[in-house]
């Protein structure tokens, strides 16, 4: 008898969803309750530092579909990749060889408050909104781009296999390669860490992300 032939383990994976869509929709409406002043203050401060909406979106990879995504805006406006290719050529090459990532101190991009917002990992904070309406989980794979994850199949062949299983899965605010090393993980590693964590999901597992969620975000890593 296989482990998924268990009644026990079927029973487990019928409750998980509707557990961890309940934990979602509880733990969003809970933190932004709590953090509401905070994220006032934010809103101003971007407001009257940078023209600009105060909310970034652009459009993510869900659960095979494309929705959405919010953020609070740490960058300047207009199409920053131009603005970087156009005047900065070393750092847009840097940005392209380094899988599309540069780090916020040296991103000419990112405003002041942007900064900011970024290392204490506050522009994240809108996506709770994401998560009321369905679109995201607390924890999850990455919400990636689709013309980026097209890019990372081309040019990483052996990542195809977990790209699939990521677009099977929501994707979440935190997730098992950020309380792991966050960005300086290389794509291929992201992507087996999210592909492992869907196939092996668990209540047990999503509640230590949660928990080691807020030492990863004011770590120097």
């Amino acid at each position: 008898m296989t482990r998924k032939s268990l009644p026990f383990y079927s029973l487990r994976v019928k409750l998980f969803e509707p557990i961890k869509r309940g934990i979602d929709i509880f733990s969003s409406l809970f933190l932004l309750i709590i953090f509401s002043p905070i994220l006032i203050i934010i809103a101003i401060l971007i407001k009257i530092t940078s023209p600009g909406p105060i909310i970034f979106k652009q459009l993510r990879v869900g659960k095979n579909c494309l929705f959405y995504m919010y953020k609070f805006r740490s960058m300047r406006i207009g199409d920053n990749d131009k603005f970087l290719k156009d005047n900065y050529p070393k750092l847009w090459k840097k940005y392209k060889a380094n899988d599309w990532k540069l780090s916020t101190k040296e991103d000419p991009r990112v405003t002041l408050i942007g900064k900011f917002i970024r290392s204490t990992s506050i522009d994240e904070m809108p996506q709770f909104l994401n998560v009321l309406k369905g679109e995201m989980s607390l924890v999850g794979p990455r919400a990636y781009r689709d013309e980026e994850l097209k890019e990372y199949a081309n040019k990483y062949p052996n990542t195809r296999k977990y790209i699939k299983i990521i677009r099977s899965a929501k994707p979440g605010i935190t997730g098992p390669w950020q309380v792991s090393g966050r960005n300086e993980l290389s794509f291929e590693k992201r992507a087996r860490l999210d592909a492992k964590y869907i196939i092996n999901r668990s209540l047990a597992e999503e509640l230590l992300i949660i928990f080691k969620t807020p030492l990863a975000m004011i770590s120097p890593w």
